[in-house]
């Protein structure tokens, strides 16, 4: 089966969506962020002290789950930096944060994310809110009961 960039971009926000969950602190640390590590998915997912378990190993894209502390995280490498903001532009559709390096991608909480910038570098991305209209998962807003867990 030949794997398309919409079908993996779809697979990749479904994953987002299922570790985003309604968490994430409003405070915001602006602590030195160490320049952007490069590599392999296997080589990024050292630096950040993860064993990464692979889901999907393509020609276009390399996808991993990873864990920190308690909390999952999807780790992303591209083969090219424009199959990096395709994927972007289509996965943050579905909220949540996104750490962005030189092709690759860290997706997950807020404060997991913001941890792994310390160990990988990157720059931070937010994904859009109108996936919850009645309150972003973005900025931690909770209405009443929504399920989420």
């Amino acid at each position: 089966m030949r794997v398309t960039r919409p079908m993996l971009a779809l697979s990749g926000a479904v994953v987002i969506l299922a570790l985003a969950g309604c968490g994430g602190s409003g405070g915001k640390d602006e602590a030195a962020v160490p320049e952007a590590v490069t590599g392999s998915l296997e080589h990024i997912a050292a630096e950040a002290d993860c064993k990464p378990n692979m889901q999907t190993d393509a020609d276009t894209i390399r996808q991993a789950l990873c864990k920190k502390g308690k909390e999952k995280y999807v780790l992303a490498t591209f083969a090219t930096d424009r199959g990096q903001r395709e994927w972007l532009n289509s996965a943050k559709d579905y909220g949540g944060y996104y750490l962005v390096g030189r092709k690759w991608v860290a997706v997950g909480q807020q404060k997991t994310v913001t941890a792994l910038q310390g160990a990988l570098g990157g720059t931070m991305e937010e994904g859009s809110e109108h996936m919850n209209p009645g309150g972003s998962h973005n900025k931690g807003g909770h209405g009443g009961g929504s399920g989420h867990g």
